[in-house]
Parts: C-alpha cells; sequence; structure tokens
C-alpha cells in the first residue's frame, strides 16, 4: 500500500540506537514521539511510494499462514537486486495491539549471526542491526508464543540512504495465526496457488562448510562427510519434511544412516505430487577446496501446480542430523519464478535418535520427537554448545538459480540478459534470409557437441563470404550456432531412452551374513516415436555384512563413496570408510574393518618425467633418550632419459624420546674429623654433599655421611697422672690455637674455618643460586658475643635464557 504522513498505527518500534550511529538528517524523520511505554520511541516515518512497490520483503520459511505454538521459523528479511538496505528494526506484535506495553509482544526472537542483527539495547524485544552497512538480507529465528496467544503480526522496518520505509500491509508484513489444536498436521502449508505459466529449470548448488576450522570442537576427524542429496520438487500436498512434523522412516534412514533410499522410494511413490527428484552425490570428506572437488549439484524444473522444492542431506557422522529447506516456494505473487535463492543452513535434529555428539551410540528416541532446529544451548556435550546463547555457525549454503524458462510465460520480463537467452527457443528457418547481394558458400557440416554427456551443449557449423556486392547492405554472421547434448541423449534422436544415474546401493537384507541388495534408476525421458524403453532399472548383487554371526557381531554403516586416487598417473591407492552403528552384544570388540583400501589405475604418466615412490616409513630416532632426528626416503622411479628430477628424495625431522636418566651427582668427600674422644674408643665422620639429585630414573645417591672408629690412647686410672695427662692436653691444645691464629680468619668471639668451594648451578639456563659456607672452628671461652655461627653466601648463576 502506499506510504502516508499519518502517525504510524500499529506503533512501529524506532531504530534508535542504528538512527544515531548512522547519523541520518533530521530530515528523514518527521517527529519522534516521546511515551512512557515499554519501548520509549515510536517512529513515524515520511515519503511516499508506488502502489504495490515490493523491492524489500519479509519471509517466514515455508509461508506458512498458521503457527504451531512453541516452534521456530526462520523468518527473512531480504532486498530484491539491486537494492539494499543500511538499518532495520524487526517485531512480533499480538494483533490489535500497539507495541507500547511488554505483554504487546508475543514469541522471542533468536539471534542467528551475531555480527549482523542484535537485540536493540532500548527495546530487547526487537531485533536491529549490529552494524550500520549496506546489506540485502538478514535472518532470526522466532519462536511462537504459547497457545491462546491468537494471531501475531511480524513487522519490519528499513532504513535505506535517507528514507525509511514501512509498510501496514503488504510484502513487509506478516500475519501468523495460532494453529487450531484439531488440526491434524504440524505446520500449515502455503496455501497460496501458483499463478505462474509454463515451467522454469533450476540448478541447486551445494556448499558444505563443515569443517574443522569452523567447528573444531569435537570435529570428526574420522568418517566425517555429506550424504547424498535427496530431495524434490513437489506440490503444496506433498511434504518431504518440515520443522514441528515427524520424520518419516526415509528421513529417519538419511538422517541416521545416510541412505537416501527408501526416502527416494517414498517420494516416487508421490508421483502425481513430484515433478522431480532431486538427487546429488555424497562427499566423502565433508569439506575440500572448490578447487580440488566441485560442489555438487542438480537440475531440476518446477511447474504451476509443482512449484516447491525440498531436499536434505545428513551430516556424518552424527546421531540423527540434517540440513536441508522444506518448501521452499519458487513462484512469485507475479506470477513468475524466483530467480536465485541462496540460503545459510544449520542443522536440525530428526527427533529418531537422543545421541548429544558426533559419535554417539545408537539411542534410540522413544517415543519419537519432532524435527527441530538444533541451538548451541542443547546439551553441554553438544559440538554446537555455547554457554552464553550464541548463534549456530551455519554449515552449509544452498544457491538454486534458475537457468531456463519454457513454455508461455505470465510474467515475460527477463531478469537479465542470460535470461532473455535461456527463454529464447531455437527456431526453425525454413527460408534462407541472405541477402542476393552476399555470396556465401555451403555451410561446413556440424561439428562435435561441446557436451559429452546429457548437461546441454552447442555445436558449430562454418561457412565462407565469397563476395559482397553491395556495401551497403550489410552480411550475415559466417558461424551458426545450435543447443545439442551428448550421444544418446539428443531430442532429435526418436529412439532415444535417456536414464538417470543409479542411484546408491540399498542396505543389506540382512544385518549378519551374505544377503542382498540393490540399486535402481529410472527414465528421465522415454523415446518420442513410442518405442519400449528395454534398459534395465534395477539390478541386485549379494552383499556381506558380517561373515559369522554371534553376539561378538556387530552393525556397520554401508561403505562410503572411494576417495580420490592417490595418484595423478599411473598406479595409486584409494580408501573408502564406513561406521559402526551398533556394537557386539556381548560387550566385545568390534572386529570390522571400517576402511578398505584398493589399487587405482590412472592414466599412463607418459608426459610425467619425474615418478616418484611412496615414502618409506620415518626411521627410528637416532638417539634412545631425549631429542633426535628421523629420517625417510623415497625413490625415483621414472628413467633417467625422461628428464630431470628436482623432487627431494629424503625428509629429515625431529623426533622426542622419553628424557635421559640422570644419575645423582656427589661432592668429594671431607677430610675426617678429629675424634670425639681424648682417651678410649671414640669415632671420627666425613661427609659430602649431594650436586644434582637424581631424575626421570637416574641412579639414587649413595650414602652422604661415613663414620669409623678411632682410639686415641688407653685412658689411665691413676688420678695424678690422669692430671698430668689433662695438663698435657691443654698445652697442646693451647699451643694449636696459637697456630691456628696465625692460618683461621678471625672473627669477635671465635675462629671460622676457610669458605668452602661455590656449590653447582641449580639450573643450566634461565637463572639458577649457587652456595658456599663458612663454618665455626672455635668458640673462645671468653667471647660474649652471641653472633659467632656459622655463615652462608649465595649468588646467581647461568642467567642466560634457555
Amino acid at each position: 500500500m502506499g506510504l502516508s504522513s499519518s502517525p504510524f498505527p500499529w506503533g512501529l518500534l524506532t531504530l534508535a540506537l542504528a538512527l544515531t550511529v548512522l547519523a541520518f538528517p533530521d530530515e528523514t524523520l518527521d517527529k519522534v514521539l516521546k511515551s512512557e511505554g515499554y519501548c520509549s520511541r515510536i517512529l513515524r516515518a515520511q515519503g511516499t511510494r508506488r502502489e504495490g512497490y515490493n523491492e524489500f520483503s519479509l519471509r517466514v520459511e515455508g509461508d506458512p499462514e498458521f503457527y504451531k505454538p512453541g516452534n521456530s521459523y526462520r523468518v527473512t528479511l531480504s532486498a530484491a537486486t539491486p537494492s539494499y538496505f543500511r538499518g532495520f528494526t524487526l517485531i512480533a506484535l499480538k494483533e490489535n495491539k500497539e507495541g507500547d506495553k511488554e505483554e504487546d509482544h508475543a514469541g522471542t526472537f533468536q539471534i542467528i549471526d551475531e555480527e549482523e542483527t542484535q537485540f536493540m539495547s532500548n527495546c530487547p524485544v526487537a531485533v536491529t542491526e549490529s552494524t550500520p552497512r549496506r546489506r540485502t538480507r538478514i535472518q532470526v529465528f522466532w519462536t511462537a508464543p504459547p497457545a491462546g496467544t491468537g494471531c501475531v503480526i511480524l513487522k519490519a522496518s528499513i532504513v535505506q540512504k535517507r528514507i525509511i520505509y514501512f509498510q501496514d500491509e503488504g510484502s513487509l508484513t506478516k500475519k501468523l495465526c495460532e494453529q487450531d489444536s484439531t488440526f491434524n498436521g504440524v505446520t500449515d502449508r502455503p496455501i497460496l496457488d501458483c499463478c505462474a505459466c509454463g515451467t522454469a529449470k533450476y540448478r541447486l548448488t551445494f556448499y558444505g562448510n563443515w569443517s574443522e576450522k569452523t567447528h573444531p570442537k569435537d570435529y570428526p576427524r574420522r568418517a566425517n562427510h555429506w550424504s547424498a542429496i535427496i530431495g524434490g520438487s513437489h506440490s503444496k500436498n506433498y511434504v518431504l519434511w518440515e520443522y514441528g512434523g515427524y520424520a518419516s522412516e526415509g528421513v529417519k534412514q538419511v538422517a541416521e544412516l545416510g541412505s537416501p533410499v527408501k526416502m527416494e522410494e517414498e517420494i516416487r511413490q508421490q508421483s502425481d505430487e513430484v515433478l522431480t527428484v532431486i538427487k546429488a552425490k555424497a562427499q566423502w570428506p565433508a569439506w575440500q577446496p572448490l578447487n580440488v572437488r566441485a560442489a555438487p549439484s542438480a537440475e531440476f524444473s518446477v511447474d504451476r501446480t509443482r512449484h516447491l522444492m525440498s531436499f536434505l542431506t545428513m551430516l556424518g557422522p552424527s546421531p540423527d542430523w540434517n540440513v536441508g529447506l522444506s518448501a521452499e516456494d519458487l513462484c512469485t505473487k507475479e506470477c513468475g519464478w524466483v530467480q536465485k535463492v541462496v540460503q545459510d543452513l544449520i542443522p536440525w535434529d530428526a527427533g529418531t535418535d537422543s545421541g548429544v555428539t558426533y559419535e554417539s551410540p545408537n539411542k534410540p528416541t522413544i517415543p519419537q520427537e519432532k524435527i527441530r532446529p538444533l541451538t548451541s544451548l542443547d546439551h553441554p556435550q553438544s559440538p554446537f554448545y555455547d554457554p552464553e546463547g550464541g548463534s549456530i555457525t551455519q554449515v552449509a549454503r544452498v544457491v538454486i538459480e534458475r537457468i531456463a524458462r519454457k513454455g508461455e510465460q505470465c510474467n515475460i520480463v527477463p531478469d537479465n540478459i542470460d535470461d532473455i537467452v535461456a527463454d529464447l527457443a531455437p527456431e526453425e528457418k525454413d527460408e534462407d534470409d541472405t541477402p542476393e547481394t552476399c555470396i556465401y558458400s555451403n555451410w561446413s557440416p556440424w561439428s562435435a557437441c561441446s557436451s559429452s554427456t546429457c548437461d546441454k551443449g552447442k555445436r558449430m557449423r562454418q561457412r565462407m563470404l565469397k563476395a559482397q556486392l553491395d556495401l551497403s547492405v550489410p552480411c550475415p554472421d559466417t558461424q551458426d550456432f545450435q543447443p545439442c547434448m551428448g550421444p544418446g541423449c539428443s531430442d532429435e534422436d526418436g529412439s532415444t531412452c535417456t536414464m538417470s544415474e543409479w542411484i546408491t546401493w540399498s542396505p543389506c537384507s540382512i544385518s549378519c551374513g551374505i544377503g542382498m541388495r540393490s540399486r535402481e534408476r529410472y527414465v528421465k525421458q522415454f523415446p518420442e516415436d513410442g518405442s519400449v524403453c528395454t534398459v534395465p532399472t534395477e539390478e541386485t548383487e549379494k552383499c556381506t555384512v558380517n561373515e559369522e554371526c554371534s553376539p561378538s557381531s556387530c552393525l556397520t554403516t554401508e561403505w562410503g563413496e572411494w576417495d580420490e586416487c592417490s595418484a595423478t598417473c599411473g598406479m595409486g591407492m584409494r580408501k573408502r570408510h564406513r561406521m559402526i552403528k551398533m556394537s557386539p552384544a556381548d560387550g566385545s570388540m568390534c572386529k570390522a574393518e571400517t576402511s578398505e583400501v584398493e589399487k587405482c589405475m590412472m592414466p599412463e604418466c607418459h608426459t610425467i618425467p619425474c615418478l616418484l615412490s611412496a615414502w618409506s616409513e620415518w626411521s627410528d630416532c637416532s638417539v634412545s633418550c631425549g631429542k633426535g632426528m628421523r629420517t625417510r626416503q623415497r625413490m625415483l622411479k621414472s628413467l633417467a632419459e625422461l628428464g630431470d628430477c628436482n623432487e627431494e628424495l629424503e625428509q629429515v625431522e625431529k623426533c622426542m624420546l622419553p628424557e635421559c636418566p640422570i644419575d645423582c651427582e656427589l661432592t668429594e668427600w671431607s677430610q675426617w674429623s678429629e675424634c670425639n674422644k681424648s682417651c678410649g674408643k671414640g669415632h671420627v665422620i666425613r661427609t659430602r654433599m649431594i650436586k644434582m639429585e637424581p631424575q626421570f630414573g637416574g641412579a639414587p645417591c649413595p650414602e652422604t655421611v661415613q663414620r669409623k672408629k678411632c682410639r686415641i690412647r688407653k685412658c689411665l686410672r691413676n688420678p695424678l697422672i690422669q692430671k698430668m695427662r689433662w695438663r698435657e692436653v691443654r698445652e697442646n691444645r693451647r699451643s694449636e690455637a696459637l697456630k691456628e691464629e696465625a692460618d683461621g680468619e678471625q672473627f669477635p668471639g671465635c675462629r671460622m674455618r676457610p669458605w668452602t668451594a661455590w656449590s653447582e648451578c641449580t639450573k643450566l639456563c634461565g637463572g639458577g643460586i649457587q652456595e658456599r659456607y663458612m663454618t665455626v672452628k672455635k668458640r673462645f671461652k671468653s667471647s660474649q658475643f652471641t653472633s659467632c655461627k656459622d655463615k652462608k653466601e649465595i649468588r646467581a648463576c647461568n642467567v642466560h635464557p634457555c
């Protein structure tokens, strides 16, 4: 509807923070009203817009008209190319409420990308941009309010340049009413019929971004992959999967086993409601650079009744986690076909297994729960857990591009030059419109088609301009092009029977022993001449899950796709993997192999002069303990006459073994002490100090004190003789004291022994300490000083850094 200057009737929340940051001129606002309500600012915008102008749109995934209380929905605000917006406000109000009270708002928003969106600081129930910049799309989750709320209005305002757009109806407003509890479905499907004419052809391209770099927590380095993509273009009467619904058996097998067989069977059973089955190969490993492996893609068509597209693929290994789109509508309200859809994907839970980590053991969910998006607050052990409740980093992106339109179109305005070319059907030229004044040679035969498959290609023919009789009359081109397909796919071959690729093998018919498995393909195009297709559409083969069935047997998944060959030419090796789904019942270890290797042959290496063998195993470390080196080699296998090879033939790297043992280290023994008796039996001692304690299992320290007996002389019992002996001893001691006064170091009240040598440094680098000691040799009896005691000195050593 057109925009007027009257006050906004439903109380649109002002993007106050954004307007401050963007510093928009005052003339962009007619007036900012202040109130004492829950959200204190209400915006009145001014300007005029053309009736029905829809450059901006607010969309709820699946385009439902009813909501299920408590369910979560993805909400997208987008601008059509080449438009953009800088700021926005998004709110959800109960019908007929102004929004100035807390109870006027319905449901809760959940931020997906914190760099793009945030809650408003002055109105926390509303969502606004995180930073003011040009953008064309934002997404948030909205959780529906509890039962009894009634209808809810989702509303958005857009700030573009100096103009603030809003609508009370139309593309920036969505009304969702509460689903009747008697309704058996889970989420209302789109009820608007498509008004587009003809058909449109699309290409789906899947970009998996799930890697150890983007999702490092508990990332499964072994066997990470995306399962084969399965889906279809269908009508509104058929649901492949949906949030709030229950997974079918086909969805369950994709979610838990990565097998699309049952899902494809379910889709084909709905042949009246399905136009195209969408399939693309699995990806092992989950992520590789695009210059190494192209993103998987598939083409499909839509028409007026089957204008919705759904698909899913398993993120593996996982309990039952998938990504995909549900009921993506490719029909526009203007009776045309959507040109391009780009959607970032987060994983969702199929509700069939209760595991919380990538490699959780099987734990069936009984009773089965509803499909729901994973969140960062599901479980502390979840790889997506964030205690702050942030958004989950997207794991994939899907791009859906329109590549052609066929038949008479209602909306004939092309979006770009590619559409003009794609929409032009080749016309047969019954008459030669070459001017008579241009003389040409005959056309050459048509060249081979540029495509060797059933994808569209081109072929060309040429002619020569021999003469131009009238220079004022231009002559047409000398080259002519025509669309074509590879051999066996041409529309001109009336008897051609075009087949699809084989789908993946079904699970083995038994869980243990030798059984059978099958795979199918289908006829994409029957012969136009009415002949019968004789090409087989099904084949079977034997399969072995476990050769011996016993309580020690375990259940495994099917083998995954083979990895790329290890060699770019000649003979190489390739691997494939599978996972253990159920451990043996008796608690023993599963003996089934989870990886398989086989030889692979690439084109001969005639043009590659440098052909090398594989690297040998690393040699043993050069030392038996501590740090050393190890090497490995490879050999030159190509002949010398083919050219020189500059590739390295030997590699060396460091290796570390357990630390070498360090034995205990001791100082030398000291001199023997004096005998502790002046007569009779006594003993003398000597000591040594520990310089290095034993480390890493080294030899322990031996004794540090030794004692031996001493005997000076026999003690006499005669008191006179004893007295004479004591006098003699005192005299000897006095003479020794006089002698020591000349040798030792004198301190007040005592005589000290010389300083010992400095001890070993306590550290080899980084700063250690050394110690030395001076002990008291003799204290004088007449000394009154209490400071006569052993002395110790400390100094720094080995201060250089390690």
